[in-house]
């Protein structure tokens, strides 16, 4: 069962405690909650997927000058079969994807210096794409700034404990695209995976494929609220909580028409050090810097190497 929880419980305090508990119930069970009342313009939310229908609609030879393969930042579009989520199996996913990250200056030290992760996006020619996202991505990261409030006091620590871990973040946009299924055998939408980050905001267009599966459970389908996010707890939020959240495998299935998504993963900056958080016992896992971590999941991700 998968929790529907009202954010306005918390952000206009009618019921902070009580969507606090029920938050921690949802991030150390199914580790999945639908959230509504979070605030995010509907009409932003929907320039997104206009933006994101127009890009894809274009020739490849146009989403070609913006490839993934063009920059070792993660920025851009990835064409269909580029990755494998699935890391045991290695099935190609059959989507595409264009991913945007936290907006640099051409001119700053670290963008000049190649630093991991510190690059620029790369921008379609399309009028109003590159506003659009932005300013969606400036939402999609507050509002997750906003639920890290929640979950500190769901782990006892200060309200604020997270909020100086996202001001340069890792934090990535990506519109996805998953074309209708084929029929073939063994074809899948995006293989079975945990979610790298701290924890992921999901936009669906309502088309059916998503699908978890909780421990000791078998592969259930993801409900679709209008105008909620899909939220899940992330490997990098597991391991801060020393494993006391709960990042759940996840999956995509072919789907019957074409399927839409926006997915905003929220991670913390570079430099921030990922070790168990006061007050969760004993450490299960060495501190990593959260660039290093990423990186070693994006590693094993790609099926091309990103230069």
């Amino acid at each position: 069962m998968i929790p529907v929880l009202d954010f306005r419980r918390f952000a206009e305090a009618t019921d902070r405690d009580g969507f606090v508990a029920d938050l921690g119930a949802a991030a150390r069970g199914p580790g999945f909650f639908l959230l509504t009342g979070h605030g995010v313009d509907p009409g932003l939310q929907a320039a997104v997927f206009a933006q994101a229908d127009a890009f894809f609609g274009l020739p490849g030879t146009e989403k070609e000058k913006v490839s993934i393969l063009k920059t070792p930042h993660y920025r851009g579009w990835a064409h269909d079969g580029l990755e494998s989520l699935d890391e045991t199996s290695g099935q190609k996913d059959r989507k595409e994807s264009f991913n945007i990250g936290f907006d640099m200056d051409p001119a700053d030290p670290r963008v000049v210096a190649g630093e991991p992760f510190r690059g620029v996006n790369q921008w379609p020619d399309l009028p109003g794409f590159r506003e659009t996202m932005l300013a969606y991505y400036d939402a999609a990261l507050e509002l997750g700034v906003r639920l890290s409030r929640a979950i500190a006091l769901d782990l006892g620590l200060p309200e604020d404990h997270f909020d100086s871990a996202f001001h340069e973040p890792l934090a990535a946009l990506r519109v996805l695209h998953y074309p209708p299924g084929t029929g073939a055998a063994g074809e899948i939408g995006a293989g079975a995976h945990s979610d790298y980050g701290v924890v992921t905001l999901l936009m669906t267009d309502g088309e059916p494929g998503l699908q978890v599966k909780p421990r000791g459970g078998d592969w259930t389908d993801v409900p679709h609220v209008a105008g909620a996010y899909v939220v899940n707890i992330g490997d990098c939020l597991m391991r801060w909580t020393n494993d006391i959240y709960v990042s759940t495998p996840h999956r995509v299935l072919p789907p019957k028409r074409q399927r839409r998504s926006v997915a905003m993963f929220v991670e913390a900056n570079p430099d921030v050090v990922v070790e168990a958080l006061p007050g969760t016992g004993a450490p299960k896992y060495a501190p990593i810097r959260a660039a290093d971590y990423l990186q070693s999941r994006l590693d094993a991700t790609y099926n091309e190497k990103v230069r």
